[in-house]
């Protein structure tokens, strides 16, 4: 039982170790006007996870660094989209 327990503390240790901070560029093709990546940088930053987001209104795209063990590529395009400005991974 001893080591059972050791096991689930190094475990819960060395997990962090494992996520890494990620950046994933999104195409937002909806915005339309200078105001709208006001709207989708808010919906995007109250994503858990996510450290930095950068939105260009001209480019219609959003460059976003986030914690991959905290969040996904789903949920920020998730975010945006219930903010009413769906995206998808630009390639």
């Amino acid at each position: 039982m001893k080591k059972l327990l050791s096991a689930f503390a190094l475990a819960a240790v060395i997990a962090p170790v494992w996520a890494a901070t990620q950046t994933v560029t999104l195409a937002v093709p909806g915005m339309t006007c200078a105001a709208c990546p006001i709207t989708v940088k808010q919906a995007i930053s109250k994503v858990d996870g996510v450290q930095k987001v950068e939105v260009s209104y001209e480019k219609r795209q959003a460059v976003v660094s986030f914690d991959d063990g905290r969040t996904s590529v789903q949920k920020l395009t998730k975010a945006t989209e219930d903010a009413g400005y769906p995206s998808s991974v630009k390639r």
